[in-house]
């Protein structure tokens, strides 16, 4: 079953927010590309037909996508709307006369997780689970113990190997270009470990606030948002040990045995922020102690890297917006260690921009032997028609490649490393918009030598 290229998608949520930004651009390039060639099945609830998607898809395209009358019309030859309520039995037999002779569909639930039980029960009753695979969003679950209870849920009703959670963060190719770089060149490898290294630091700083969905954030927070699925993903690529083979599941192995190794989070491992203004924002609880930014020490209680630190820090109306990671190295004593004024370090950098940069101390100006660090920096040149993180992983979830998907023992791992920080009361610190989160947060995690700030060239 997992090779097998799934005959039909059918996407629930086709007219939400989702489906416009990102779900509509990615079924059209993989039409255009050929490698979606199976019915597209849209559905949704409330006052819509084919006509009303039909043009939702086309201004999605249009404003967020390369859009070309040609290939939006074989799109459309594929495109069909089933219309009707999710609790509603008789919806998911119209979705089953939809597909008609599709013996492999991938059902792609692009709704709020609320839902997931009610489908998720409708698409076993009307016969659309048998021989298909299933596409869940994040979040998947909110806590641990939500988590276990979604993965349960789905696990009665498909194999592991048909279910496919998206964190989009694992379609991104700079993200998985991370352990290319580790394990294919050889510079790295040797000195990637704590003989070598003394912290990494990974910052996903955004310059905005939660824009208009206070709803769904004041019940999230930056924690369960973006660190415990995407920066987690991140690290677990820079910290994995070399997989046996390059099978999906030997690389999920070994992300799976670096959250293993990794201690619960404890409070004064932690430093939470709110910025000032986000208990006016709309929909946000009076009171709340939502965090909007976070940072975190880990420790990872493995032979290669115990006793290196690891900071994740993320939050929103920092100074700018960026994702980056820096490595710094340990000086070796020598008889130049004098005028090692600075430790060599790796910069990655994996948005707005892709930036590799090597720190390196070079002789200062003037006649006294004394140091100054300098970055020697490439930015790859990003290939012609690159996928996009969704198009990347739908086009995988449909050919049956699990490798860029989490798997139920990793979601669970990244749940207990926070939860019980989660369930805990712990403080929330406030911080000016433009600033990089409280003050309390170099006082109390602080790496060595500060934190890595990323800046952007002025506009």
């Amino acid at each position: 079953m997992a090779q097998v290229n799934s005959d039909a998608l059918v996407f629930y949520g086709a007219t939400g927010d989702l489906a416009f930004k990102k779900i509509f651009p990615a079924l059209y390039l993989m039409v255009k590309r050929g490698h979606l060639q199976a019915p597209i099945i849209g559905v949704a609830r409330g006052d819509y037909d084919l006509e009303k998607l039909q043009q939702r898809a086309k201004e999605s395209i249009q404003r967020y996508g390369n859009f070309e009358e040609e290939t939006f019309a074989k799109f459309l030859q594929q495109l069909a709307f089933v219309g009707g309520d999710y609790t509603d039995p008789q919806t998911f037999l119209r979705v089953r006369e939809a597909l008609g002779m599709a013996k492999h569909p991938t059902h792609y639930l692009a709704i709020p997780p609320v839902l997931f039980p009610s489908i998720i029960a409708q698409l076993e009753q009307s016969g659309c689970a048998k021989g298909a695979r299933i596409i869940v969003e994040k979040p998947f679950g909110t806590d641990y113990a939500s988590a276990r209870d979604l993965n349960k849920l789905l696990l009665s009703k498909f194999s592991e190997s048909s279910v496919y959670r998206i964190d989009h963060y694992l379609g991104k190719r700079p993200v998985n270009n991370l352990v290319f770089f580790r394990f294919v060149n050889s510079l790295l490898e040797p000195v990637w470990n704590k003989k070598h290294i003394e912290s990494m630091q990974i910052t996903m700083a955004e310059d905005f606030g939660i824009q208009s969905r206070g709803a769904f954030y004041d019940v999230t927070g930056a924690i369960r948002d973006v660190i415990q699925n995407h920066l987690f993903q991140i690290l677990c690529n820079l910290t994995m040990e070399p997989p046996q083979s390059l099978d999906s599941e030997s690389i999920r192995d070994e992300k799976v045995k670096v959250l293993k190794a990794i201690a619960p989070l404890r409070a004064q491992d932690v430093v939470r922020g709110q910025y000032q203004g986000y208990l006016q924002e709309k929909a946000v609880r009076e009171n709340s102690k939502t965090e909007t930014f976070a940072a975190m020490r880990l420790h990872i209680n493995s032979p290669r890297w115990e006793g290196v630190p690891f900071f994740i820090r993320a939050g929103k109306h920092l100074p700018v917006t960026c994702t980056e990671i820096l490595v710094r190295f340990k000086h070796h004593p020598s008889a130049y260690s004098s005028i090692a004024s600075k430790p060599n370090h790796i910069r990655f950098r994996i948005s707005p921009d892709v930036t590799v940069a090597f720190g390196m101390l070079i002789m200062a100006p003037g006649e006294d032997m004394a140091s100054v660090l300098s970055e020697v920096q490439g930015n790859p040149t990003p290939f012609p028609n690159e996928k996009d993180a969704y198009e990347r992983v739908l086009t995988d979830a449909m050919a049956g490649d699990p490798t860029h998907f989490a798997r139920q023992d990793y979601v669970e791992e990244a749940w207990k490393l926070v939860d019980e920080y989660l369930h805990a009361d712990s403080p929330v610190f406030d911080y000016a918009p433009g600033t990089w989160g409280p003050e309390e947060v170099n006082e109390l995690i602080c790496p060595p030598g500060s934190w890595n700030n990323p800046t952007l060239p002025k506009k």
